[in-house]
């Protein structure tokens, strides 16, 4: 997808305050509308996050013979066709900007017995799939990419799929779930062994469904999965949680700024999602958990934050899986703090939607941050006093990024700009007029700040 370039900028703002609900759960809506297409029945989704990374996932299903719908209630339907029902589509999937979508899909398309062409926009036909082609592969499915193994992409899935177990070299629930998706349409049991534990939705969500898993120490602080493949999964409600990834926007902004009272309802606080407000509390900030509930499998509670003064803290590379989308706006709670914030262990950065660990150092040094990057960590040294700003910043095709600079704005001597909003699109529908209600101050730029 092509989009006109929409710039913004974002000044000093006074405090955020309020009582809101952010958007569902970008993970959890993929993982609802996939395994939705894979059950007996139709299963009804509430609070499916509808933005465009989400769309396009809704489409895709549909043209494999799932057909997804929203009614007018907000609620959306899918018309599952059961394991190993789907049927080849008649035009190729382009799943935009979504990583989640495309590694997912490609993991049930592998062990359907036709072939799938799939590509996606400038960002997402950069990221690397050879991480989830290997491990398909062994599925019995076969891949055609360009070079590096990236989109556009053919998958001829296997006509006879065999079980297989896999020890992933990443710490990526998306390979994760890719693997386990695949397993669904193979006959006995599939494995995935991950060295660190990552989130864990599509473990929840399949079960939710009905699947049979069995979860296990595998030593050293691995973690075994086993799915039991080729059941039949039963239609089932699915209600969406608030998205913390997208919460974390409105929340390190409301810590930052002295004298701001935020109350986010009803966000997803999965413990395998939740190092932003771990990290976030060391660093001194006042957040505390309400209502705590469980909804679909998944917990969820109202998050409330107070703003203070923040310290830097050491964020150790074994949270990393745990917060590994928060990083760019937890390097602006950094930029803020007091001392110096050393993030361990963010590699994986550097190949989400854009380069993003080489993208906050750009952006915070143009904001006057002293920053020090190596290829796994991140540095950033916090006087206690908002930067400079005064920067405009290119964001790359990156929602995130995007957001992140604009929280900035609202904090920084100076205002902050972004050369292309529309990315925010993507995961975050409404962001500015949701964070102008607080008392962001967030508008259009046509020139540099």
């Amino acid at each position: 997808m092509v989009r006109p370039l929409s710039s913004l900028i974002s000044r000093k703002a006074a405090g955020l305050s309020g009582r809101i609900a952010v958007p569902g759960d970008k993970s959890v809506s993929h993982r609802a509308l996939m395994l939705g297409a894979l059950a007996v029945g139709e299963t009804a989704i509430e609070g499916l996050l509808e933005a465009e990374d989400v769309l396009g996932t809704a489409a895709a299903v549909s043209a494999l013979g799932a057909a997804a719908r929203r009614d007018d209630d907000g609620v959306w339907r899918v018309a599952g066709r059961g394991v190993g029902g789907l049927a080849e589509p008649d035009r190729v999937l382009d799943m935009g900007n979504s990583g989640t979508g495309a590694r997912l899909l490609m993991g049930i398309l592998a062990t359907h017995p036709f072939t799938t062409f799939m590509t996606g926009d400038a960002s997402l036909c950069r990221r690397p799939m050879r991480r989830v082609t290997e491990p398909l592969a062994a599925f019995g499915a076969r891949f055609v990419t360009r070079a590096g193994g990236r989109f556009p992409a053919a998958i001829v899935g296997a006509v006879d799929p065999l079980p297989v177990t896999y020890r992933s070299p990443v710490a990526s629930a998306q390979v994760k779930s890719a693997v386990l998706l695949a397993g669904l349409n193979a006959p006995g049991t599939t494995t995935v062994i991950e060295g660190r534990p990552t989130r864990d939705h599509t473990e929840l969500m399949l079960r939710h469904f009905g699947a049979r898993l069995r979860i296990e120490d595998a030593g050293d602080g691995a973690r075994a999965v086993s799915l039991s493949g080729q059941p039949e999964l039963a239609a089932a409600r699915v209600r969406v949680p608030g998205d913390i990834s997208s919460a974390a926007f409105p929340l390190v902004g409301a810590a930052l700024i002295e004298g701001s009272a935020l109350t986010l309802t009803g966000v997803g606080i999965n413990p395998l999602r939740t190092g932003l407000i771990a990290t976030l509390e060391e660093m001194g900030a006042a957040i505390s958990l309400t209502d705590v509930r469980t909804e679909a499998g998944e917990p969820v509670a109202d998050l409330k934050v107070a703003g203070g003064r923040l310290k830097g803290v050491d964020v150790p590379a074994e949270r990393a899986p745990t917060m590994i989308d928060e990083y760019p706006v937890l390097a602006i709670a950094a930029a803020c703090a007091e001392g110096a914030t050393r993030l361990f262990g963010v590699g994986e950065l550097r190949v989400k939607e854009s380069d993003r660990l080489a993208a906050i150092a750009r952006g915070l040094a143009a904001c006057g941050v002293k920053v020090e990057e190596t290829a796994d960590s991140l540095v950033i040294h916090g006087t206690g006093r908002p930067p400079r700003g005064g920067a405009r910043v290119a964001v790359d095709l990156d929602h995130r990024i995007a957001m992140a600079f604009l929280v900035l704005g609202l904090l920084s001597e100076e205002p902050v700009g972004v050369d292309d909003a529309g990315p925010i699109a993507t995961s975050f529908p409404g962001f500015v007029d949701l964070m102008n209600g607080l008392g962001a101050r967030i508008a259009t730029e046509g020139s540099r700040p």
